[in-house]
Protein backbone atom coordinates (compact mmCIF):
# COMPACT_ATOMS: atom_id res chain seq x y z
CA UNK A 1 0.00 0.00 0.00
CA UNK A 2 2.63 2.30 0.89
CA UNK A 3 5.64 2.28 -2.13
CA UNK A 4 7.82 4.82 0.11
CA UNK A 5 8.23 6.17 3.15
CA UNK A 6 9.75 9.33 4.04
CA UNK A 7 11.27 9.64 7.97
CA UNK A 8 10.18 12.68 9.94
CA UNK A 9 12.16 13.24 12.96
CA UNK A 10 10.48 15.88 15.74
CA UNK A 11 11.41 17.82 18.82
CA UNK A 12 9.09 18.58 21.41
CA UNK A 13 8.21 21.68 22.20
CA UNK A 14 7.75 22.19 25.62
CA UNK A 15 7.62 25.90 27.05
CA UNK A 16 5.38 27.19 23.91
CA UNK A 17 2.43 24.16 24.62
CA UNK A 18 1.04 23.69 27.51
CA UNK A 19 -1.17 20.23 27.60
CA UNK A 20 -4.53 20.75 28.15
CA UNK A 21 -6.27 18.18 30.53
CA UNK A 22 -10.31 18.62 31.79
CA UNK A 23 -11.18 17.23 35.12
CA UNK A 24 -14.49 16.26 35.45
CA UNK A 25 -15.50 18.49 37.94
CA UNK A 26 -13.85 21.40 35.50
CA UNK A 27 -16.31 20.07 32.43
CA UNK A 28 -19.37 20.03 34.54
CA UNK A 29 -18.51 23.53 35.64
CA UNK A 30 -17.86 24.91 32.12
CA UNK A 31 -20.95 22.91 30.86
CA UNK A 32 -23.25 24.33 33.53
CA UNK A 33 -21.97 27.91 32.65
CA UNK A 34 -22.45 27.20 29.09
CA UNK A 35 -25.63 25.82 29.34
CA UNK A 36 -27.32 29.18 31.32
CA UNK A 37 -26.61 31.36 27.74
CA UNK A 38 -29.37 30.82 25.63
CA UNK A 39 -27.02 31.59 22.51
CA UNK A 40 -24.65 28.36 23.47
CA UNK A 41 -23.80 26.76 20.42
CA UNK A 42 -22.73 23.52 21.74
CA UNK A 43 -25.98 22.69 23.98
CA UNK A 44 -28.10 23.84 20.94
CA UNK A 45 -26.72 21.47 18.72
CA UNK A 46 -27.12 18.25 20.87
CA UNK A 47 -30.28 19.63 22.68
CA UNK A 48 -32.48 20.57 19.64
CA UNK A 49 -31.04 19.50 16.59
CA UNK A 50 -32.59 16.37 16.97
CA UNK A 51 -35.43 15.65 19.10
CA UNK A 52 -34.81 12.46 20.64
CA UNK A 53 -31.79 9.59 20.42
CA UNK A 54 -33.50 6.61 19.37
CA UNK A 55 -33.19 3.41 21.47
CA UNK A 56 -32.62 0.25 19.39
CA UNK A 57 -34.93 -1.96 19.68
CA UNK A 58 -34.47 -5.44 21.56
CA UNK A 59 -32.02 -4.90 23.57
CA UNK A 60 -29.42 -4.55 20.35
CA UNK A 61 -26.19 -2.61 21.40
CA UNK A 62 -24.65 0.19 18.85
CA UNK A 63 -21.35 0.57 18.58
CA UNK A 64 -19.39 3.90 16.94
CA UNK A 65 -16.29 4.79 16.30
CA UNK A 66 -15.09 8.52 14.96
CA UNK A 67 -12.27 9.32 12.08
CA UNK A 68 -12.15 13.25 12.11
CA UNK A 69 -10.61 15.04 10.02
CA UNK A 70 -9.56 18.47 11.02
CA UNK A 71 -7.85 20.77 8.68
CA UNK A 72 -4.75 22.63 9.98
CA UNK A 73 -4.67 26.33 10.11
CA UNK A 74 -1.13 27.52 8.28
CA UNK A 75 -0.94 29.99 5.13
CA UNK A 76 0.67 27.46 3.42
CA UNK A 77 0.00 23.62 2.51
CA UNK A 78 1.46 20.78 3.73
CA UNK A 79 4.22 19.85 1.19
CA UNK A 80 4.25 23.10 -1.11
CA UNK A 81 4.06 26.98 -0.98
CA UNK A 82 0.12 27.70 -2.24
CA UNK A 83 -1.50 29.76 0.23
CA UNK A 84 -4.57 28.44 2.02
CA UNK A 85 -7.46 30.11 1.48
CA UNK A 86 -11.28 29.20 1.63
CA UNK A 87 -13.47 30.63 -0.98
CA UNK A 88 -10.48 31.65 -3.28
CA UNK A 89 -11.34 31.17 -7.34
CA UNK A 90 -10.78 27.97 -8.36
CA UNK A 91 -7.55 26.35 -9.11
CA UNK A 92 -5.51 29.55 -8.06
CA UNK A 93 -3.77 28.40 -4.83
CA UNK A 94 -2.10 25.94 -6.40
CA UNK A 95 2.19 24.78 -7.38
CA UNK A 96 3.50 22.68 -9.65
CA UNK A 97 4.31 20.18 -6.92
CA UNK A 98 -0.19 20.23 -6.34
CA UNK A 99 -0.32 19.02 -9.61
CA UNK A 100 2.23 16.28 -9.46
CA UNK A 101 4.47 17.93 -12.53
CA UNK A 102 7.54 15.33 -12.90
CA UNK A 103 10.29 16.46 -10.53
CA UNK A 104 8.68 18.18 -7.87
CA UNK A 105 9.76 17.62 -4.22
CA UNK A 106 7.56 17.95 -0.92
CA UNK A 107 8.86 20.27 1.48
CA UNK A 108 6.82 19.64 4.89
CA UNK A 109 5.66 22.49 6.67
CA UNK A 110 6.83 22.59 10.16
CA UNK A 111 3.75 24.03 11.16
CA UNK A 112 1.66 21.24 10.06
CA UNK A 113 3.90 18.85 12.43
CA UNK A 114 3.93 21.55 15.40
CA UNK A 115 -0.18 21.27 15.51
CA UNK A 116 -0.09 17.69 15.12
CA UNK A 117 2.17 17.27 18.62
CA UNK A 118 0.26 19.99 20.15
CA UNK A 119 -3.07 18.27 19.71
CA UNK A 120 -1.61 14.80 21.14
CA UNK A 121 -0.07 16.83 24.17
CA UNK A 122 -3.76 18.11 25.07
CA UNK A 123 -5.39 14.53 24.40
CA UNK A 124 -2.57 13.33 26.28
CA UNK A 125 -1.32 10.60 23.01
CA UNK A 126 2.13 9.38 22.91
CA UNK A 127 4.27 10.72 20.71
CA UNK A 128 6.60 9.11 18.09
CA UNK A 129 9.69 11.38 17.91
CA UNK A 130 10.10 8.96 14.48
CA UNK A 131 7.21 8.88 12.21
CA UNK A 132 6.89 8.26 8.45
CA UNK A 133 4.50 9.49 5.96
CA UNK A 134 3.67 6.83 3.08
CA UNK A 135 1.85 6.56 -0.11
CA UNK A 136 -1.89 5.94 -0.16
CA UNK A 137 -3.30 5.45 -3.51
CA UNK A 138 -6.47 6.66 -5.28
CA UNK A 139 -7.29 7.04 -8.51
CA UNK A 140 -9.84 10.09 -8.02
CA UNK A 141 -9.30 13.17 -10.29
CA UNK A 142 -9.17 15.76 -7.43
CA UNK A 143 -5.66 13.97 -6.75
CA UNK A 144 -3.34 14.23 -9.45
CA UNK A 145 -0.79 12.33 -8.30
CA UNK A 146 -2.77 9.13 -8.00
CA UNK A 147 -2.28 9.25 -4.13
CA UNK A 148 -2.27 10.68 -0.97
CA UNK A 149 0.54 11.53 1.49
CA UNK A 150 -0.30 10.24 4.72
CA UNK A 151 1.00 8.25 7.68
CA UNK A 152 -0.56 4.65 7.25
CA UNK A 153 1.78 2.89 9.13
CA UNK A 154 3.76 5.07 11.96
CA UNK A 155 1.86 8.29 12.56
CA UNK A 156 2.72 11.03 14.78
CA UNK A 157 1.10 10.17 17.68
CA UNK A 158 -0.57 7.33 18.92
CA UNK A 159 -2.91 5.84 21.83
CA UNK A 160 -4.75 8.79 23.78
CA UNK A 161 -7.87 9.35 25.79
CA UNK A 162 -10.49 12.27 25.35
CA UNK A 163 -13.37 12.64 28.53
CA UNK A 164 -16.29 14.86 27.29
CA UNK A 165 -19.62 15.66 28.56
CA UNK A 166 -22.62 13.94 27.06
CA UNK A 167 -26.03 15.21 26.73
CA UNK A 168 -28.92 12.69 25.60
CA UNK A 169 -31.88 14.53 24.91
CA UNK A 170 -33.84 12.33 26.59
CA UNK A 171 -31.99 11.60 29.56
CA UNK A 172 -29.33 12.98 32.35
CA UNK A 173 -26.28 14.33 31.36
CA UNK A 174 -22.99 11.93 31.86
CA UNK A 175 -19.10 11.70 31.38
CA UNK A 176 -17.66 9.40 28.90
CA UNK A 177 -14.25 9.04 28.24
CA UNK A 178 -13.04 7.08 24.72
CA UNK A 179 -9.34 5.91 23.63
CA UNK A 180 -7.88 7.80 20.87
CA UNK A 181 -5.83 4.86 18.76
CA UNK A 182 -3.40 7.55 16.22
CA UNK A 183 -3.06 11.07 15.29
CA UNK A 184 -1.48 11.32 11.72
CA UNK A 185 -0.78 14.27 9.44
CA UNK A 186 -2.02 14.03 5.42
CA UNK A 187 -2.52 15.88 2.95
CA UNK A 188 -6.23 16.66 1.46
CA UNK A 189 -7.72 16.51 -1.59
CA UNK A 190 -9.15 18.56 -3.91
CA UNK A 191 -13.21 19.19 -4.36
CA UNK A 192 -14.99 17.26 -7.32
CA UNK A 193 -18.30 19.73 -8.78
CA UNK A 194 -20.97 17.62 -10.83
CA UNK A 195 -23.05 19.51 -13.46
CA UNK A 196 -25.13 17.00 -13.90
CA UNK A 197 -27.77 19.30 -16.10
CA UNK A 198 -24.71 19.25 -18.74
CA UNK A 199 -23.54 16.24 -18.06
CA UNK A 200 -19.57 17.93 -16.94
CA UNK A 201 -17.67 17.16 -13.94
CA UNK A 202 -15.12 20.35 -13.01
CA UNK A 203 -11.95 19.70 -10.85
CA UNK A 204 -11.05 22.59 -8.36
CA UNK A 205 -7.30 21.92 -6.55
CA UNK A 206 -7.52 24.85 -4.62
CA UNK A 207 -7.82 22.05 -1.67
CA UNK A 208 -5.75 19.49 -2.62
CA UNK A 209 -2.19 19.02 -0.27
CA UNK A 210 -3.78 21.35 2.80
CA UNK A 211 -2.52 19.44 5.69
CA UNK A 212 -4.94 17.80 7.57
CA UNK A 213 -5.15 15.85 10.95
CA UNK A 214 -6.86 12.83 11.17
CA UNK A 215 -7.91 11.83 14.83
CA UNK A 216 -8.68 7.64 14.73
CA UNK A 217 -10.99 6.92 18.09
CA UNK A 218 -11.92 3.42 18.74
CA UNK A 219 -15.17 1.71 19.06
CA UNK A 220 -16.08 2.69 22.64
CA UNK A 221 -19.09 5.00 21.65
CA UNK A 222 -22.47 3.31 21.96
CA UNK A 223 -25.04 6.34 20.66
CA UNK A 224 -25.47 9.23 18.57
CA UNK A 225 -25.43 11.60 21.48
CA UNK A 226 -21.96 10.22 22.57
CA UNK A 227 -20.65 10.45 18.99
CA UNK A 228 -21.86 14.58 18.69
CA UNK A 229 -20.39 15.24 22.58
CA UNK A 230 -17.17 13.61 21.30
CA UNK A 231 -17.37 15.82 18.42
CA UNK A 232 -17.95 18.94 20.26
CA UNK A 233 -15.50 18.37 23.06
CA UNK A 234 -12.77 18.02 20.67
CA UNK A 235 -13.55 21.31 18.33
CA UNK A 236 -13.52 23.25 21.39
CA UNK A 237 -9.72 21.80 22.27
CA UNK A 238 -8.81 22.45 18.65
CA UNK A 239 -10.19 25.45 18.86
CA UNK A 240 -8.24 26.83 21.70
CA UNK A 241 -5.15 25.34 20.74
CA UNK A 242 -5.21 27.60 17.80
CA UNK A 243 -5.28 24.18 15.66
CA UNK A 244 -8.27 24.33 13.59
CA UNK A 245 -11.15 27.17 12.58
CA UNK A 246 -13.90 24.03 13.42
CA UNK A 247 -15.86 25.21 10.54
CA UNK A 248 -18.01 22.23 9.91
CA UNK A 249 -20.15 24.17 6.92
CA UNK A 250 -16.26 25.05 5.07
CA UNK A 251 -15.10 21.30 5.48
CA UNK A 252 -12.57 22.41 7.88
CA UNK A 253 -13.87 19.63 10.32
CA UNK A 254 -14.89 16.70 8.77
CA UNK A 255 -16.40 13.22 10.43
CA UNK A 256 -16.08 9.33 9.19
CA UNK A 257 -18.78 7.60 11.46
CA UNK A 258 -17.92 3.64 11.27
CA UNK A 259 -21.07 1.97 12.78
CA UNK A 260 -22.35 -1.14 13.90
CA UNK A 261 -25.03 -3.04 15.83
CA UNK A 262 -24.72 -6.56 18.16
CA UNK A 263 -26.47 -8.56 20.78
CA UNK A 264 -24.79 -7.98 24.35
CA UNK A 265 -22.22 -10.15 24.82
CA UNK A 266 -21.91 -10.89 21.29
CA UNK A 267 -18.29 -9.89 19.24
CA UNK A 268 -18.59 -6.53 16.96
CA UNK A 269 -20.62 -6.53 14.17
CA UNK A 270 -19.78 -5.78 10.53
CA UNK A 271 -19.25 -2.07 9.97
CA UNK A 272 -20.03 0.55 7.56
CA UNK A 273 -18.47 3.39 6.87
CA UNK A 274 -20.52 7.10 6.57
CA UNK A 275 -18.26 9.23 5.09
CA UNK A 276 -17.80 13.09 5.04
CA UNK A 277 -20.36 14.66 7.72
CA UNK A 278 -20.35 17.73 8.12
CA UNK A 279 -22.66 18.62 10.61
CA UNK A 280 -23.70 17.92 14.12
CA UNK A 281 -27.48 17.36 13.37
CA UNK A 282 -26.55 15.44 10.11
CA UNK A 283 -23.90 13.25 12.10
CA UNK A 284 -26.28 12.39 14.77
CA UNK A 285 -29.42 11.76 12.38
CA UNK A 286 -26.63 9.02 10.19
CA UNK A 287 -26.08 7.23 12.88
CA UNK A 288 -29.71 6.72 14.00
CA UNK A 289 -30.71 5.97 10.81
CA UNK A 290 -27.53 3.59 9.93
CA UNK A 291 -28.12 1.76 13.06
CA UNK A 292 -31.72 1.11 12.89
CA UNK A 293 -31.23 0.09 9.34
CA UNK A 294 -28.98 -2.41 10.42
CA UNK A 295 -31.05 -4.03 13.40
CA UNK A 296 -34.01 -4.32 10.90
CA UNK A 297 -31.91 -6.04 8.18
CA UNK A 298 -30.65 -8.37 11.22
CA UNK A 299 -33.86 -9.26 12.39
CA UNK A 300 -35.06 -9.95 8.66
CA UNK A 301 -32.39 -12.21 8.26
CA UNK A 302 -30.11 -10.09 6.07
CA UNK A 303 -26.05 -9.53 6.53
CA UNK A 304 -24.94 -6.36 7.19
CA UNK A 305 -22.25 -5.73 4.36
CA UNK A 306 -18.84 -3.72 4.65
CA UNK A 307 -19.11 -1.10 2.87
CA UNK A 308 -18.85 2.74 2.59
CA UNK A 309 -21.93 5.02 2.84
CA UNK A 310 -22.98 8.40 2.46
CA UNK A 311 -25.54 10.34 4.50
CA UNK A 312 -28.53 11.74 2.63
CA UNK A 313 -30.26 14.79 4.52
CA UNK A 314 -32.93 15.05 2.08
CA UNK A 315 -33.69 11.66 2.65
CA UNK A 316 -32.97 10.79 6.12
CA UNK A 317 -30.89 8.05 5.21
CA UNK A 318 -27.86 6.16 4.43
CA UNK A 319 -26.87 5.70 0.62
CA UNK A 320 -24.25 2.97 -0.62
CA UNK A 321 -21.19 4.53 -2.27
CA UNK A 322 -19.03 1.43 -2.39
CA UNK A 323 -17.84 -1.95 -1.27
CA UNK A 324 -14.87 -2.03 0.84
CA UNK A 325 -11.86 -3.57 -0.90
CA UNK A 326 -9.17 -5.31 0.85
CA UNK A 327 -7.79 -3.31 3.93
CA UNK A 328 -10.20 -0.43 5.49
CA UNK A 329 -9.56 3.12 5.04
Amino acid sequence: MAAHSIPVTMQLLTSQHVKTNFTHAAMRRWWRASSRSSGCFCCRQLSSAVPGTKLLRNEWQGVVGLEIHAQIITRTKLFSRSPVQHNAPPNTCITAFDLAHPGTLPVLNKRCVEAAVTTAMALQARINYVSYFDRKHYFYPDMPAGYQITQQRVPVAEDGEITFLVLPPDGRPYVHATHLERIQIEQDSGKTLHDRDNNRVFVDLNRAGVGLLELVFGPTLRNAAEAAGLVQHLRHVLLKLGVCSGRMNEGALRVDANVSVRQPGQPLGTRTEIKNINSIKFLIDAIEQEQERQVSLLEEGGEVINETRRYDPDLHTTITMRDKEGLQD
